[in-house]
């Protein structure tokens, strides 16, 4: 039994990206082809295997072996928390089988990465042999409706939006909005995000469309536990064209690092640096990012861990920074929050983050600090101009926005507001 396997074949926009093998002891190993090593055109699947990358064609030369859990690059792919237990349940499989709910999620993954189930049969002798003694099996065929992933942990689902209602697709077609309902542990979340990310757009970050939509609007949902609210948050898709994938990792994904890793295996120089070195336009990316550094510590965002970072690769190679997603203000359900997810300039806390450690983050960066201290002065600009009134007419709750308000008093001189 241990000799036996399925096996998944991997693409991106229709090109083979290579084969990932599941064994029954739970061992899973990702051979990439040949045709996909070779091609010096070939889309990026993730940042360390893009040509530009130091030692890409060697990471690509060996096989990614991991015993349960898949690669991070694709562990990464895979919902976390409630929304895994849910489809697990679905799926009557353990919640840490990977390889398993991949394969069932493999059509609708966050970015273009298609993974599909292979017959026996179809699998080439030359990948046959390079997996030596072992016994391709056909997959046990489990029926479930929704097929979609979205990594994180908030109950999130991917929908297609329709004469102005919102259904969990049964056709194969791709969700173009990310919902997610109401939370049964947390008092009016979607209000909340709906608001932090509105005010972060006020001073220049990049976001997708949102709004607010009434839960009689959202079609087809699972049976889950809903509060009393009747409002949901709808982010619009930035990986999702006109019925097409547009590819994106996460920063949990660039830097091979699992999901429990997220907090504390990186800080946000290491980001800066990346950004700055390999994005296609590093030095604007750069300068966003830094943008929405200071807007975390305004909007007292203390979620702002690596995988709420991406790179996307709208011609397919290029990586860029993404639009801003999963902007709350975490203070409100957590009295004592003062820290960022990570570090900044040898800090945590948002209480201590002044100028001199934003320039102590750009020198270690490699940044040019007079390129990134101006957008820091633009976003207190207008923070300071628009925010006291837009937060009036947003739909944040009261206490909440009274909490923002308490906070922005207890920042640093460089940025109370």
């Amino acid at each position: 039994m241990s000799d036996e396997c399925n096996v998944l074949k991997l693409t991106l926009h229709g090109k083979l990206v290579g084969y990932l093998a599941g064994y029954q002891n739970g061992r899973n190993v990702l051979i990439f082809a040949d045709e996909f090593k070779d091609d010096e055109d070939r889309p990026t699947f993730s940042l360390i295997t893009h040509p530009a990358f130091p030692r890409s064609n060697k990471l690509m030369a060996k096989r990614w072996t991991r015993n349960q859990r898949l690669n991070p690059t694709l562990s990464n792919l895979l919902p976390e928390g409630s929304l895994r237990e849910l489809i697990a349940h679905g799926l009557k499989v353990h919640v840490d089988n990977e390889f398993h709910m991949l394969s069932y999620l493999g059509e609708d993954l966050p970015g273009a990465l298609v993974a599909t189930p292979m017959k026996p049969d179809e699998v080439p002798n030359s990948i046959l042999s390079a997996y030596g003694d072992t016994k391709v099996v056909k997959f046990v065929k489990i029926s479930q409706e929704n097929k979609f992933s979205l990594a994180g942990i908030q109950m999130k689902f991917s929908m297609r939006e329709k004469d102005n209602r919102f259904s969990l697709s049964k056709t194969g077609a791709l969700g173009d909005w990310i919902i997610k309902t109401p939370s049964t542990k947390h008092k009016d979340v979607p209000l909340n995000e709906y608001t932090a990310m509105t005010l972060a757009s006020l001073v220049g970050v990049e976001i997708p469309e949102i709004k607010l939509v009434e839960l009689d609007k959202l079609d087809n949902l699972p049976q889950i536990n809903l509060p009393d609210e009747n409002q949901s948050f709808a982010i619009r898709r930035f990986d999702r064209g006109a019925n097409e994938r547009i590819h994106m990792e996460d920063f949990a994904q660039v830097l091979m690092k699992y999901p429990h890793d997220k907090y504390d295996s990186a800080n946000y120089e290491q980001i800066g640096r990346i950004l700055y070195e390999y994005a296609g336009d590093g030095l604007a990316d750069v300068q966003q990012f830094a943008r929405r550094l200071l807007v975390n510590i305004l909007l007292a965002n203390g979620d702002a861990h690596l995988k709420n970072w991406s790179l996307l690769y709208a011609d397919q190679r290029t990586p860029r920074l993404s639009p801003a997603y999963d902007i709350v203000m975490t203070k409100a359900y957590i009295d004592d929050e003062r820290h960022f997810a990570l570090n900044l300039g040898k800090t945590k806390s948002w209480y201590e983050v002044s100028y001199v450690r934003f320039q102590y983050w750009a020198d270690r960066s490699s940044i040019p600090w007079r390129a990134i201290k101006p957008h820091l002065d633009d976003v207190l600009d207008r923070a300071k101009t628009l925010w006291h009134r837009a937060l009036h007419d947003l739909p944040m709750n009261d206490a909440h926005k009274q909490k923002l308000k308490d906070h922005w008093s207890n920042l640093h001189e460089n940025f109370r507001l």
